[in-house]
């Protein structure tokens, strides 16, 4: 490939380092941009090996912050593009790199967006998406990802540990629900570990957890993810009714809703919490299909 992986690597951010960047750009952590900053250099080196990223991969980073996890992953990578809403913070990453990574400047491009508003990435295909996510908009932001970038094989996310729990939740747990559904269109998903709150400068409320997934071919289906979502988010309004309940509304009323759900080959009176995303699919079609009879 050409490029050479055998230097010394990129300083990385610790906590005076992070503290004394801050300082240096006036930079008050805000809490609504979930701002939180990695301040220990072996968590980043963690989440990079556990994210299973090699040379060969161009990673998408959203909210770098002031570059911890991105100094990191310019020593694995082939490329990393960071998606950043804050100006301020995106104006000064690539002065950060330069500085402390120079010989991997060139692989690094910053983005001045809101992830959750990016139509496009600029430069090749990116194969896998790592990130330490805000934590207040941490599931929309990976699904749209996701949906926007098919060429993404792999990943792992820093979220909230519930959040986390969330997603890679399985049918008939109790923390199954809607993000556990959807990131299984796109993925296999995973818990990949724990964070602890004393490696954040500053210390969130909360603890984190990392989420690593593979991506999947989504459920063969003749209905669009739109059509799948929909019946997804009136599955679980009202987490504690059957289908025939919570669906009748899409399907114009309990009546179809049920006949549909058995031509789906689901149980009218089952709850969404315990199906998988090929069945919402399946339920999906037969809810088209009533609608058009």
């Amino acid at each position: 490939m050409g490029d050479d992986f055998t230097s010394a690597g990129p300083r990385l951010l610790g906590p005076a380092d992070v503290r004394r960047l801050a300082a240096a750009l006036d930079l008050r952590p805000t809490k609504q941009r979930g701002q939180n900053f990695v301040i220990d250099p072996n968590t980043v080196r963690r989440i990079v090996r556990a994210s299973g990223v090699g040379s060969d991969d161009v990673v998408v980073e959203v909210g770098p912050g002031l570059g911890s996890l991105t100094l990191a992953l310019l020593e694995e990578v082939r490329r990393v593009v960071a998606i950043e809403v804050d100006p301020v913070l995106a104006r000064a990453l690539p002065a950060t790199v330069a500085d402390r990574a120079p010989e991997h400047a060139d692989r690094f491009e910053v983005v001045e967006a809101d992830a959750l508003r990016v139509d496009s990435v600029p430069g090749p295909p990116p194969t896998a998406l790592v990130a330490n996510l805000p934590y207040n908009v941490s599931v929309p932001v990976l699904l749209h990802l996701m949906a926007l970038l098919p060429s993404l094989r792999h990943g792992l996310v820093m979220v909230q540990s519930e959040v986390a729990d969330r997603l890679a939740a399985a049918p008939g747990s109790r923390t199954y629900g809607v993000p556990s559904v959807k990131a299984a269109w796109f993925a296999e998903v995973r818990r990949a570990g724990a964070i602890g709150r004393n490696v954040f400068w500053p210390a969130p409320n909360v603890d984190s957890g990392l989420v690593a997934w593979e991506h999947r071919d989504p459920p063969t289906t003749s209905v669009r993810r739109e059509q799948v979502f929909a019946v997804v988010d009136a599955a679980f309004a009202q987490r504690r009714k059957t289908l025939r309940s919570t669906l009748k509304a899409t399907a114009g009323s309990a009546q179809a809703a049920e006949a549909a759900l058995v031509r789906a080959g689901v149980d009218p009176q089952a709850r969404g919490e315990m199906l998988r995303v090929e069945d919402f699919a399946r339920i999906a079609e037969e809810l088209q299909r009533e609608a058009a009879r």
